[in-house]
């Protein structure tokens, strides 16, 4: 091919499922994209994208040339700021998934640092509780918290993030302080269920039981499918909730939740940095892999 303008264009389009977007994005005219991507399908003898009236999609030969282009375009940006990184300096785009909680309490409060320290580092911060697809999708990595469920993607892993008990102080004026697991049952607890999908089997009140973690079946008022909902109705005294410390650190701090049962914690989540494949291990993923880790490193346990 004459250059690599066309594989940008093409990879852009892909992701975004837009040619408007992606000349948005690239900043070009959108007759440009077009012009680009024919010619493209024309050198490569393949249609690459399906156009209909509302969205771009790949092909099954685009999804397959998607990713060659993609380790192609990533290897090219590498060499070009290979000596930029050795000085410390990152450039170009780096397109990371993350849980949405992660990013509301830590990741972003802590942002501004890594983007003064790489002031031409291009990042695209997507905030999600769904499972992306790291290739359709076109990210460079994602935070994936808990098992790693697809054995085909390269996981990373960054730490196991503490896990806290917690009520509202209303909740525990009501029905008492816990201090056993006795207490929970005799005092008449109740406990906020959190499932991604609802009316399926509620996995229960989880607490160490000597090497391992068992589950206790307690009442619930409530139950939920966000964990942002999870949350709200723990701070609003509905019941016992189980989390990461790292959402509840700034309600804690400030009172408006109290860890409870300090010695039963519930299993440590882990947290890992996950590529789909080795290749994807550029020196900006490498950054932020370790950017990440000292990041979280004080809700590991």
């Amino acid at each position: 091919m004459k250059n690599l303008d066309a594989l940008l264009i093409f990879s852009r389009v892909a992701e975004m499922t837009s040619f408007t977007r992606a000349a948005e994005s690239l900043g070009i005219q959108k007759g440009r994209v077009s012009t680009a991507i024919r010619e493209l399908e024309r050198d490569v003898g393949a249609t690459l994208l399906h156009r209909t009236t509302r969205r771009v999609q790949l092909t099954e030969e685009g999804r397959a040339f998607y990713s060659r282009a993609r380790d192609l375009l990533a290897e090219v940006q590498e060499l070009q700021s290979m000596f930029a990184d050795q000085a410390g300096l990152l450039r170009g785009r780096l397109r990371v998934d993350m849980p949405t909680e992660l990013a509301q309490s830590v990741v972003i409060p802590a942002l501004p640092q890594l983007m003064e320290t790489h002031p031409e580092l291009e990042l695209e911060l997507s905030s999600t509780d769904r499972r992306v697809d790291l290739v359709e999708e076109g990210f460079d990595c994602v935070i994936r918290l808990g098992p790693i469920i697809d054995e085909t993607l390269v996981a990373r892993p960054l730490g196991k993030l503490r896990m806290i008990n917690a009520a509202s102080p209303g909740y525990l004026a009501d029905y008492g302080m816990p201090n056993t697991l006795d207490d929970l049952q005799s005092q008449g607890h109740r406990m906020i269920h959190y499932t991604q999908t609802l009316g399926t089997r509620l996995a229960g009140w989880e607490y160490p039981d000597g090497s391992s973690y068992a589950t206790l079946t307690l009442p619930s008022a409530i139950h939920v499918n966000s964990v942002q909902t999870y949350h709200a109705a723990g701070l609003a005294g509905m019941g016992l909730i189980q989390a990461g410390y790292l959402s509840l650190a700034h309600h804690i701090q400030r009172g408006a939740l109290i860890e409870v049962l300090p010695d039963l914690r519930p299993e440590p989540l882990a947290a890992s940095l996950v590529v789909a494949h080795r290749r994807n291990l550029s020196q900006r993923v490498r950054v932020f892999m370790h950017w990440i880790e000292t990041v979280l490193k004080p809700y590991f346990d």
